[in-house]
């Protein structure tokens, strides 16, 4: 297994868009090459096709619940590429709408996280998942607001604080 962390510049930003239910639509060259899947692979594909295991369901409740509510959410994320390697970004996901309104989409921007940042979110999501695993959602919950509370910040307040 890789298991090796892949870094992209600063300047560089990976974008992606799905449908309602998740499934890719459309992956700038970055999304796909740092993903180690061709464009056909991901094309049509779930998202969660990234998804790394060290990463807790919470965050991901927790974005969907915003996003099919018609709300952005910033949240870092911990994505696993085709060979097993892995990379941190900085996600900036928005719905998309039709004419008339309608949610008819998801489209993320993400970017390079800060050092500082994932030295902050590394232990917090070690420890959502620990809850996840021994508890499950409700105890990664109670977690994460303690987290909050003792910060005295909202969860976007907290994430874009860091």
């Amino acid at each position: 297994m890789a298991n090796n962390e892949l870094i992209f510049q600063d300047d560089e930003f990976i974008v992606s868009k799905t449908d309602t239910s998740g499934r890719i639509t459309y992956g700038n060259d970055l999304f796909i090459q740092i993903s180690g899947y061709s464009e056909k692979e991901l094309l049509h594909s779930p998202h969660n096709i990234l998804r790394h295991p060290d990463m807790p369901k919470l965050i991901f409740k927790l974005l969907w619940e915003r996003v099919q509510n018609g709300k952005e959410i910033f949240a870092y994320v911990k994505n696993q590429t085709k060979d097993k390697n892995y990379y941190w970004v900085f996600a900036h996901v928005t719905p998309s709408y039709d004419n008339f309104g309608k949610i008819i989409g998801f489209h993320s921007v993400r970017r390079k996280p800060t050092t500082e940042a994932l030295s902050v979110i590394i232990p917090l999501y070690r420890s959502l998942l620990n809850g996840e695993n021994s508890g499950g959602l409700n105890v990664s919950q109670s977690i994460l607001d303690e987290q909050l509370s003792q910060s005295g910040k909202s969860y976007d307040q907290f994430i874009l604080s860091l």
